[in-house]
């Protein structure tokens, strides 16, 4: 006899198969009929869990940047400037793996047309700001630069770079070490 599941594995459940529709598809195209399918649910089910769909994916999405931003303070963690800054980068690498997790920051940036999931990717990304710049105590600008090869390497990662031999993408794939920050200051950015 198959016992039932409990409200909080059935959700677990539900988020894990729509991470993977959201993450394919987006806010737009996702369907919570697929989602609910997989899960084996009734669609009214998911909606009773989560109220819309657009509640659904603001969970993930702030899920997914909420595991890059505790990564990268973990690997910070006892650390500053540009040590700090390198524990981060290669962390980051690392979670680039993730696949899934990378697609739904994506998502959630493509889909900031919608007032509501802009002001929630833009207190997402805000966190993740205030983490590296608090965790590294380095400049603004050290700080913007840092994120900025940050958002190429999810570009890269979304276009599996990896899979693709040509010259551009062997060039994306160059490791980004954290002495290459050492001179992005406010006083060489004049």
């Amino acid at each position: 006899m198959r016992s039932r599941m409990s409200g909080v594995e059935r959700r677990s459940q539900v988020l894990e198969f729509a991470a993977e529709e959201f993450a394919a598809h987006g806010l737009h195209g996702a369907s919570t009929e697929a989602i609910a399918r997989a899960a084996g649910i009734t669609q009214a089910y998911v909606f009773r869990m989560f109220r819309t769909k657009k509640a659904l994916f603001l969970e993930l999405v702030r899920a997914a940047f909420d595991r890059l931003t505790d990564a990268m303070r973990d690997a910070a963690a006892g650390k500053t400037g540009l040590d700090a800054l390198s524990a981060m980068g290669r962390q980051y690498y690392e979670l680039l793996e993730d696949r899934t997790s990378l697609l739904l920051q994506l998502q959630g940036f493509a889909a900031c047309g919608d007032v509501e999931v802009r002001d929630a990717v833009r207190a997402s990304f805000s966190a993740m700001w205030e983490v590296v710049a608090q965790a590294t105590e380095l400049e603004p600008i050290t700080v913007k630069s840092f994120l900025g090869f940050g958002m190429l390497l999810n570009a890269g990662a979304a276009l599996s770079v990896d899979d693709v031999t040509e010259a551009w993408a062997e060039g994306l794939r160059t490791p980004i070490s954290a002495g290459l920050f050492a001179h992005i200051t406010a006083e060489t950015n004049r």
